[in-house]
């Protein structure tokens, strides 16, 4: 069992007076990668600081030198394939191919009304996610792309020179239906999952490891359909959304009993948020920091 330990740190730092330093502990506690959530503003937190999460990224890129960055997730709710992957490009420059783009259709909160369009239904959400990834490999695999779709047209849109990453920085797909898993399988160099939803709230611990287990199965085959070794697409796990909430966090201990379970489960990479106090992700710093420190040799 070997199962890598990230994090995810929301954007919500004034970045001279805090954000700087939270990126640069991150490196310093030994991430593999730190994400961030792409969102106008999220949950909680509407109506608190919120910023841009490539803006931040390409801030935690020039303070940082060997963690890999990303979000988690980014989707097409208020983003175009063409103006992204210029942003994109320019990220993975200035981190120096350092950048994973966590990918999802998104949901019905904030982001799915905020440039005034009605809420997309799941099956337009899934039709236009599909459109979205396909047209966002060819922009940052080609340098001239011209594509009229369904939702998205490009007319010669310029992505010159290209990624740092060859041949462009790889996505990390959150999936969990049937055509998710199917793009994750084509387009993916990783796959995402918080667990199965629908037992956040009334679900057992035991129910939600089944239901992940049943996920990685399902990318399988899914896998196995594209002609791809599962083995070979990283798994991820970004946790704080399943039975266990919080639990998981309170130590060394509890954590690498939680992790192992889902490593056994066919998870490669588990995503912890960055406490924040008063909030779904009030963890104790202290057991924080001791996870980060000690829990990766004991899941090595």
């Amino acid at each position: 069992m070997s199962l890598r330990l990230s994090v995810v740190i929301l954007p919500i730092y004034r970045w001279a007076a805090e954000g700087r330093e939270v990126w640069r502990r991150a490196e310093d506690l030994g991430f593999g990668t730190a994400y961030t959530y792409d969102h106008l503003s999220w949950r909680s937190f509407r109506d608190k600081p919120w910023y841009g999460a490539v803006p931040t990224l390409t801030a935690a890129a020039a303070v940082t030198g060997r963690m890999r960055l990303g979000t988690l997730v980014t989707s097409p709710n208020f983003r175009h394939p063409v103006t992204l992957a210029k942003d994109l490009m320019t990220l993975d420059d200035v981190s120096e191919g350092r950048v994973t783009l966590g990918i999802g259709a998104g949901g019905s909160g904030f982001d799915a009304t905020a440039l005034g369009q009605e809420p997309w239904s799941p099956r337009e959400r899934a039709d236009r996610f599909g459109e979205f990834v396909r047209l966002l490999d060819r922009l940052l695999t080609n340098g001239q792309v011209s594509y009229e779709g369904e939702f998205y047209s490009a007319h010669e849109a310029r992505t010159i020179p290209g990624c740092v990453q060859r041949p462009r920085i790889p996505f990390a797909v959150a999936a969990t239906g049937p055509r998710g898993m199917r793009l994750a399988a084509r387009y993916g160099q990783a796959w995402v999952t918080t667990g199965d939803p629908a037992l956040y709230e009334t679900g057992t611990p035991e129910e939600s490891l089944a239901a992940v287990r049943g996920q990685v199965e399902r990318l399988g085959a899914a896998c196995a359909q594209a002609g791809r070794d599962v083995l070979k697409v990283p798994k991820v796990m970004l946790t704080g959304f399943t039975p266990d909430q919080g639990r998981p966090l309170e130590s060394v201990d509890a954590f690498v009993d939680f992790a192992g379970r889902h490593a056994e489960a066919g998870i490669d990479e588990m995503v912890i948020h960055w406490p924040i106090p008063d909030s779904d992700f009030d963890t104790d710093p202290a057991a924080f920091e001791r996870i980060a420190l000690e829990a990766p040799a004991q899941l090595a």
